[in-house]
């Protein structure tokens, strides 16, 4: 807990950056397209209907658009500015809908006497429509406030720190204080914000200015708080080397190895950015915005390159990526790691020796009598069309699910055979038997070192210190490593410090 708890300050102000951020850029467009829509009832429909669509998308699917859609207009592709344009677009809708419903709710009789005064449109939107439609503005802002906090939590696979790190890194590790501290942080902001500006509409509502002044100093010391983790830190060192983790314990280990390692051989500081989705790492790799993370050939070879055939020389596999990755993406690998995290079907080892089945293909007969789990990615791979078509499998069920929950499923029964990776230590722990791929449908999948081109020609002193892990890591020991971590619940920095240290 001690430990969690250290990270909280960091999460937390990164988590209210966002959220105070989209909400004054959602504020500032929603308020004023409401006065507009107004004005011109002809804009209602279709600025209502594109804010509601927005709001049906999926929050993580919103996000992740962010993603390809900033890279190709050559702007930052991770971390805040993807995060916060979702969260902007996700906060339109209440805002914006809120605006135009108080300012239509207006007695006519007010607008009458208002124009009775003589007074002009614009004082008239000031002095009289605002300020009675204000309540319900600040309804909808209250709103878009608690979907904000809650939404911001998904940041962290676009490269964003939120509170989010803590659910995501602590569904994967099995670390459940990590989840309980931040599901408790996001709960605690929302209220508190949900709090705050419930008290500026009680202060505006009933013209105190010290219910006013309170709420606003409060948000005035919130904004100081959040806005000084926006200021330059002096480091003298230079920037950090970014080193980027996907959604796996394995991923963890790895970047708290390549960290440690580029610290201790350069001095140099370092940055992780954790709980990446697959396909925003390597963008995020190609267009500078991170530095070096671990990928795997066969990956790649399905994923960036687009590949049908599946080949089994591994050798092969990895000539092609490295020359694709230098020639067409600027990428630098600088070697393998030494082992294989490969796709593999895993079942309950008494299931498999009751039913006979030691190897892919005698799932064949059993296989309409079974459910699979897999991971979100696994069933829209090419490997698994290819293991259906070589080994004829149709299961009766199935199911896709967080690769963390996957283990769990398989051994309580709750599905018959998984999608596991091969140095996965949870194999060992559940007692599950790997399933032999005897025709070879699965391609290799070799852990590679990948760095971008910028870190090869501008800090070649880290990619000679990462060079010194170049086959330093074989299949066992990664599964030692994470095992470690999912069953004795080590921290991820600790596993690496003590691997670096017995080298």
């Amino acid at each position: 807990m001690i430990a969690q708890l250290a990270l909280l300050p960091g999460y937390l102000t990164a988590h209210l950056q966002l959220t105070l951020v989209a909400l004054l850029v959602a504020t500032v467009f929603s308020v004023p397209a409401g006065v507009a829509i107004t004005r011109r009832p002809r804009l209602a429909q279709p600025l209502l209907a594109l804010a509601s669509v927005i709001q049906t998308i999926p929050g993580l699917a919103l996000l992740a658009i962010m993603v390809p859609l900033l890279a190709a207009l050559a702007l930052p592709s991770i971390g805040f500015l993807p995060a916060v344009a979702g969260l902007t677009l996700y906060g339109i809708l209440p805002i914006l809908r809120n605006t135009a419903t108080g300012l239509g709710m207006i007695d006519t009789a007010l607008i009458e006497a208002a124009r009775g005064v003589g007074m002009t449109s614009r004082q008239q939107l000031w002095l009289v429509e605002l300020p009675v439609a204000l309540p319900v503005i600040i309804a909808g802002i209250r709103t878009a406030t608690v979907w904000t906090v809650g939404m911001a939590t998904l940041a962290t696979p676009v490269g964003a720190t939120s509170l989010g790190n803590y659910i995501f890194s602590g569904l994967q590790t099995r670390n459940f204080t990590a989840v309980l501290v931040g599901c408790v942080a996001a709960s605690a902001l929302a209220l508190l914000l949900d709090g705050i500006v419930r008290l500026l509409e009680l202060g505006l509502a009933r013209r105190s200015r010290p219910l006013t002044g309170a709420a606003a100093g409060a948000v005035a010391l919130l904004c100081l708080w959040s806005g000084a983790g926006f200021l330059p830190t002096g480091n003298a060192s230079g920037a950090p080397v970014r080193i980027g983790a996907k959604t796996f314990t394995e991923q963890y280990i790895l970047s708290e190895i390549l960290g440690q390692q580029i610290r201790r051989s350069t001095g140099l500081p370092t940055e992780i950015v954790q709980s990446l989705g697959s396909t925003v790492a390597f963008d995020a790799l190609r267009t500078g915005a991170l530095d070096v993370y671990v990928d795997y050939s066969g990956t790649i070879w399905a994923t960036i390159l687009r590949r049908q055939d599946l080949p089994r020389d591994r050798a092969q596999v990895a000539r092609e990526v490295e020359r694709h990755l230098r020639l067409r993406e600027d990428i630098e690998v600088i070697g393998s790691l030494g082992f294989e995290n490969a796709y593999a079907l895993a079942m309950r080892r008494a299931d498999a020796e009751q039913l006979g089945i030691t190897r892919i293909a005698d799932l064949a007969t059993h296989a309409p009598r079974l459910s699979i789990g897999g991971d979100y990615e696994f069933f829209a791979r090419p490997e698994w069309r290819d293991i259906e078509r070589t080994y004829g499998l149709r299961f009766a069920e199935r199911r896709s699910m967080d690769s963390s929950l996957m283990y769990q499923a398989v051994a309580r029964g709750q599905v018959d055979v998984i999608s596991a990776f091969s140095t996965d230590g949870r194999i060992t722990a559940f007692d599950l038997l790997v399933l032999d791929d005897d025709l070879g449908a699965i391609p290799p999948y070799d852990a590679l070192l990948l760095a971008s081109g910028d870190l090869a020609r501008d800090r070649p002193e880290v990619i000679a210190a990462l060079r010194h892990l170049v086959e330093s890591i074989d299949a066992e020991e990664m599964r030692r490593m994470n095992l470690e971590v999912d069953e004795e619940g080590a921290p991820p920095a600790a596993v690496a410090a003590r691997f670096l240290d017995g080298r």
